[in-house]
C-alpha cells in the first residue's frame, strides 16, 4: 500500500496539494502512505467546526449525545479486524493493537455510558447545589456548564493512533463541542483509516469531526477564546506552541499530556520469593516491552532497595532474554519495531546519553535476531536495562527519556531516598509501588502523590484484577504535573467538563429553576390538581407540589419500631439514657422511623406511572422528633430525566418532613420511576 492521505475537512475528502512526506513501514521501511496538508484553508476548518459542527452537537441532549457515541463504537468494532490489519505497519503486535484499538472504541462505551447515568437529558450540566446568598431565599446561585462555542484541536501523538484519537473525542463530543484531529505524521494513515470508517458510518452530525494530516499550517492563528487544545507530544513542542500569540491573547484553554519519566518503586518488603517481587518483574518487563516501550506511561525508572538491586538485575535480565522480536504479524512475536527509523534513531541516542551515567546491563546493541523481519530495514530496537548506582547525584537518569523498550534501575537505601528518587523526575503521568506493607505504602504515597497524575499500589491480593501501570482508563485522569505537561484528560465527567465553561447563574429562584430544570427552594410550587403520583412522566412539571396531612408519632410506636427491627439504640428506647445525650432532651423516634411514616403520608398505594422507589439522596436529620411531635410532608417534584426508549424517566422529588411548628426535621430527595405516556397507556 502507498497511498495519499485524505484531509476530512467541511464534511469533504481532500487531498493536499504536492506530493507529501513518505510514510514508511515500521517493519520493513516500504513506502505506506504520503502525507500532506499543504492548501488547506486553516480559518475555514475552525468556522465550519463553530458554525456547523458545534451547532448540530447542541441540538442533542447529553442523553443524545450518549447514544450517539455508543453507536459509533458498536460500528467501530464491526469493522476492526480492517484496523487490526493496518496496525501491524506501525510496528504493533496483535496485544500492542488491542490496547489501541479495542482500548480507544471501549471509551467510547465507557463515555456514553458515563453520558446516560450521571448526566441529565438536557442541555444544561449544573455544577453542585444552588448556593444561598441572600437572607430571604428570593436571591439565589447555581453554577452551571455550557458547551464552550468553540471547536477542540486535538493534537496527538504517533504510538496511539486509534487510541490517542479517541480518547479525546469521546469527552469533546459528549460535551458538544467538535473536534478537529492532527494525528502525528508517522502513523497517520491508521488514524486516517478509522476516520474513514467514522464518517461513512452518518453517525455523527455534519461538522462535528474534522482530519488534519500533515501540518496544521496557519489553524494556531484564528483561534479565539471558545476553543481548546489538547495536545499529546514532547514537553518541549507543548511549550511552543502554548506561547503562540493566539493562545496567549485568547485565553486558548490548553491541556497537555508530554514526556513522562514514570517511576516503579519495589518496596522494602518485596524480596526475592515474595509475591510483590516476581509481580513486579513481571510489570516492569510487560511495560518495557509493551508497545516496544513507545507509551507515555511506560515504566522508565525502576526503584528498587539496594540490598537487592543485583538480584533485580539478574531477574529483568532474564525476562528480556525471554522476549522475541520481530515482524508483528508472526505470532510469535511479543515486540515488534520502533515506529519508524527515525525514532529508532532517536531512541540509540538518548541510551547513549544515559550511558554517560549508567551502566548498561542488558540489551543496547545492533547486533541481535529478529524473526520474520530484516533488522537492517525495519525499526528494531532491543530491550535495554541499565543500572545507575548514584542515581541521586544523578542528572540524566532524571532528564533524559527513551521513547523505547529501555529502563534503568535505581537503588535506594531507605524510603526518603525512594521518596527523593521519585520526585526527581519532575513529574510524571504515572507511578506504580510494589509493596505489601500498608505503611510502606502510605509513607510512598504522601510523599511522591503531588509529583504524578495516577498511582498504582499492587499487591498479592490485587495484582490479579489490576490493570496495570501502563493503563489509562477512562474513569481516571490521565494526566500530571511538571514535565508530563501539567494537564488531565478523561477522569469520567471532569474530561467532558474540560470542553464547558463554568458560569455562576444569579436570579430567583424560579428563573434559575427555569434554567436548570432542576427545582430550587423558594421557586414556584404548583397544585398538580391530583396526587403527582397519578401522572405520567410527561404529564408531570417541576414543582408539581404534595402537601400531606399530619400524623403523630406516640411512644408506642417509637417501641414498636424498635422491637420490630431490632433498632434498640439507647436514644430510641431508654429515657434516662437518651437525656444525657446533649442532642436529646429524652427518647426520641428512629431516623428510618421518620422516613417511614414520611412514606406513609406522600404514598399513593394504588397501581399508577409511578413504578418503583430507587433511592434516596442527601438525606439529613435536621432535628430530633420526640413523640407526640406530629409530623406533614412536602413533596415537590424537583428534576425529570427521560430515560429514552426504556418506556420510564426518573423523577427526583424534594421531600421536607416538618413537625407542628413547622421546623424541618428531615430533608432528602425520593428517587422514582414513572412511566411514560406510551408505556402507561401500553399496560391499561
Amino acid at each position: 500500500m502507498n497511498m495519499k492521505l485524505g484531509n476530512l475537512v467541511q464534511d469533504q475528502w481532500i487531498f493536499g496539494s504536492g506530493a507529501g512526506n513518505v510514510l514508511t513501514n515500521a517493519v520493513d521501511g516500504e513506502p505506506v502512505a504520503h502525507i500532506t496538508s499543504d492548501g488547506l484553508d486553516f480559518a475555514d476548518i475552525l468556522h465550519h467546526a463553530r458554525r456547523v459542527g458545534g451547532a448540530n452537537l447542541r441540538r442533542l441532549t447529553f442523553h443524545e449525545r450518549g447514544e450517539m457515541l455508543k453507536a459509533l463504537a458498536v460500528y467501530l468494532m464491526e469493522h476492526k479486524q480492517e484496523f487490526y490489519a493496518l496496525s501491524s505497519a506501525t510496528g504493533a503486535t496483535r496485544a500492542d493493537s488491542w490496547v489501541d484499538i479495542d482500548g480507544g472504541i471501549s471509551t467510547l462505551f465507557v463515555y456514553s455510558g458515563k453520558g446516560r447515568r450521571e448526566m441529565p437529558n438536557d442541555h444544561v450540566y449544573l455544577d453542585g447545589p444552588p448556593e444561598q446568598i441572600s437572607k430571604n431565599g428570593t436571591f439565589t446561585a447555581q453554577h452551571i456548564f455550557t458547551p464552550k462555542l468553540g471547536a477542540a484541536v486535538h493534537i496527538n501523538a504517533f504510538n496511539f493512533p486509534c487510541w490517542g484519537m479517541l480518547e479525546k473525542l469521546a469527552p469533546t463530543l459528549l460535551a458538544g463541542v467538535p473536534a478537529i484531529v492532527k494525528p502525528a505524521s508517522s502513523t497517520a494513515y491508521l488514524t486516517e483509516l478509522m476516520v474513514r470508517r467514522i464518517n461513512a458510518s452518518g453517525i455523527l452530525p455534519d461538522g462535528a469531526l474534522q482530519l488534519i494530516c500533515g501540518s496544521v499550517g496557519d489553524l494556531f492563528d484564528h483561534l479565539n477564546c471558545q476553543d481548546t487544545i489538547a495536545f499529546t507530544g514532547s514537553k518541549k513542542t507543548a511549550e511552543f506552541l502554548q506561547q503562540h500569540s493566539k493562545v496567549v491573547s485568547e485565553s486558548v484553554a490548553f491541556t497537555a499530556e508530554t514526556d513522562s519519566l514514570n517511576a516503579s518503586i519495589l518496596g522494602p518488603d518485596a524480596i526475592p520469593g515474595t509475591p510483590e517481587f516476581d509481580l513486579y518483574i513481571k510489570e516492569v518487563t510487560r511495560e518495557m516491552t509493551s508497545k516496544a516501550g513507545q507509551k507515555c506511561t511506560a515504566i522508565r525508572r525502576i526503584i528498587a532497595p539496594a540490598a537487592i538491586a543485583g538480584e533485580v538485575l539478574e531477574a529483568l535480565s532474564s525476562a528480556l532474554a525471554n522476549i522475541r522480536i520481530g515482524n508483528p504479524q508472526n505470532e510469535d512475536v511479543n515486540m515488534g519495531p520502533l515506529a519508524s527509523q527515525g525514532q529508532r534513531d532517536e531512541v540509540r541516542q538518548r541510551v547513549a546519553e544515559l550511558s554517560q551515567e549508567s551502566k548498561l546491563i542488558y540489551g543496547g546493541g545492533d547486533d541481535f535476531a529478529v524473526i520474520d523481519a530484516n533488522a537492517q530495514k525495519g525499526a528494531f530496537f532491543m530491550p535495554t536495562l541499565l543500572h545507575c548506582e548514584k542515581p541521586l547525584t544523578s542528572a540524566t537518569v532524571h532528564s533524559v527519556e527513551a521513547f523505547g523498550p529501555v529502563s534503568t534501575v535505581l537503588p535506594y537505601d531507605n524510603l526518603e531516598d525512594a521518596i527523593e528518587l521519585s520526585r526527581l523526575g519532575g513529574g510524571s503521568l504515572a507511578q506504580s509501588i510494589f509493596t505489601n506493607d500498608n505503611k510502606v505504602a502510605r509513607e510512598l504515597v504522601l510523599g511522591t502523590a503531588a509529583y504524578h497524575g495516577r498511582m498504582l499500589v499492587i499487591n498479592r491480593n490485587c495484582a490479579a484484577e489490576s490493570t496495570g501501570h501502563g493503563s489509562p482508563l477512562p474513569h481516571l485522569v490521565h494526566g500530571g504535573p511538571g514535565r508530563a505537561g501539567g494537564g488531565e484528560e478523561m477522569g469520567g465527567i471532569r474530561g467532558v467538563l474540560h470542553y464547558m465553561q463554568r458560569t455562576a447563574i444569579q436570579g430567583s429562584p424560579e428563573t434559575l429553576t427555569a434554567i436548570g430544570h432542576r427545582w430550587i427552594k423558594g421557586a414556584d410550587q404548583r397544585d398538580p390538581g391530583v396526587h403527582p403520583f397519578r401522572k405520567t412522566f410527561e404529564q408531570l412539571e417541576i414543582g408539581d407540589t404534595l402537601v400531606t396531612d399530619s400524623r403523630q408519632v406516640t411512644l408506642d410506636d417509637i417501641q414498636h419500631f424498635a422491637e420490630f427491627t431490632g433498632d434498640n439504640f439507647y436514644a430510641h428506647t431508654d429515657e434516662v439514657a437518651a437525656a444525657k445525650n446533649p442532642f436529646f432532651e429524652g427518647r426520641v423516634a428512629h431516623g428510618y422511623l421518620i422516613l417511614s411514616f414520611a412514606a406513609g403520608l406522600f404514598v399513593d398505594p394504588d397501581f399508577g406511572p409511578v413504578l418503583a422507589n430507587y433511592g434516596v439522596d442527601d438525606l439529613r436529620f435536621a432535628k430530633p422528633v420526640n413523640y407526640g411531635d406530629t409530623l406533614q410532608v412536602r413533596l415537590c417534584c424537583k428534576q425529570k430525566t427521560l430515560r429514552a426508549g426504556t418506556g420510564y424517566g426518573e423523577v427526583r422529588w424534594d421531600s421536607e418532613v416538618s413537625n407542628q411548628n413547622g421546623d424541618v426535621v428531615a430533608q432528602y430527595d425520593v428517587l422514582t420511576m414513572v412511566a411514560t405516556d406510551e408505556h402507561w397507556a401500553s399496560v391499561n
